[in-house]
This record gives structure tokens, sequence and C-alpha cells, in this order.
């Protein structure tokens, strides 16, 4: 069972639009908690047993790499599924990714 934080990180990803991408420090300050990216990274490796289904695609580091990609069945599903949705991907990095930014504490204007 997740923890409620894990839960409060499963439902701000599951708001990231596709052709949108966010990172793991942009969730944690949305979440109140700007030190825990490394906890949402967590949250993002046991995603894949949640339900409702978690797009954990949508989540790479500051760097816009995929950093978790090694957590999904085949270690290039998740630039597959960004692809999909339209996201040029090169060497496992984001192309343009300031465009494909979604900032959750913005969007969602949660001051």
């Amino acid at each position: 069972m997740a923890s409620d934080f894990f839960e409060s990180v499963y439902q701000v990803v599951r708001l990231i639009p596709k052709g949108k991408v966010s990172t793991y420090g942009a969730i944690a300050a949305c979440l109140g908690s700007k030190s825990s990216s490394r906890v949402v990274g967590y949250a993002m490796n046991g995603a894949h047993r949640v339900n409702p289904k978690v797009p954990a695609h949508r989540v790479v580091n500051r760097n816009g790499l995929l950093s978790g990609k090694m957590h999904f069945e085949t270690p290039y599903q998740m630039e597959e599924l960004l692809k999909k949705e339209g996201i040029v991907v090169k060497n496992d990095q984001i192309q343009n990714f300031d465009q494909h930014f979604w900032d959750p504490g913005k969007e969602l204007k949660l001051d």
C-alpha cells in the first residue's frame, strides 16, 4: 500500500497532460516538500503497481533525462511512450525540454 505522500504524488502525475512532462523536484515542491524529489522517484519506481494507472513516463529529472527508464518493462518503454505523445527524445534526453515542461505548482495554482 502506498503512503499518503506516494498517493499525492500519483494524483499530481495523473494530471500531467499528454505531450508534457514534469520533474521529480517540481512535483515535490508542488506537494510542499521541496527536498523530497528522491521520494517522488521512489513513488514512480512503484507506480506500475498502482490503480488507476499512473503515467510515470511523464516524470523525468530536472535536466529532462529519462532517469527512471530502468523501472519500466523494457529500458526503451519510457522513450516509446513519450514519442507516442509527440515528445522527441535523443540519447535519453527530452529535446526542447522547456516546451514540454509542465510545472504543477504553476498549472495547478497551488500557492
